[in-house]
């Protein structure tokens, strides 16, 4: 039976499941957090962390960051394509992240892409998470 794995990601975390064919559950393969997501603020307030007016500017290496965290995630895809522990690909992540993401796949990880959703779905687990990437994919609950 083909293995299909599926990334949900946004820029400061990924999991990796693969997907059952028969029931459609998502069994965790990998969590990956950004190195440096913790020192980024939250909820647009800085790094003070109080509701001023404080905002953290947007650097090259806050970019450079997102960029490498997103080339690590290619590499375990890319991985997993080349060592056939996976012959399909979905990925469901935030806009920025798919476009980070997609130019490192390598050639044989985009012929296994089955589809890219611009979506998070990162704070999302269990039988929640199952439905939404269904319904993410359009099939049937």
């Amino acid at each position: 039976m083909d293995k299909t794995w599926v990334l949900i990601t946004d820029a400061e975390r990924a999991r990796c499941f693969e997907r059952d064919a028969t029931d459609h559950r998502l069994n965790e393969l990998a969590d990956f957090v950004h190195p440096h997501a913790s020192l980024q603020g939250k909820n647009g307030h800085g790094r003070t962390g109080h509701a001023g007016t404080q905002f953290e500017p947007h650097t090259e290496a806050q970019a450079k960051e997102r960029a490498d965290f997103a080339r690590r995630l290619a590499d375990y895809l890319n991985k997993g394509i080349s060592e056939q522990r996976c012959q399909a690909l979905l990925l469901i992540a935030t806009s920025p992240m798919l476009g980070e993401i997609k130019p490192h796949l390598s050639r044989e990880s985009e012929k296994m892409l089955l589809t890219a959703i611009a979506s998070d779905l990162t704070h999302y687990n269990g039988r929640e998470l199952e439905k939404r990437v269904n319904k993410a994919l359009r099939l049937p609950e």
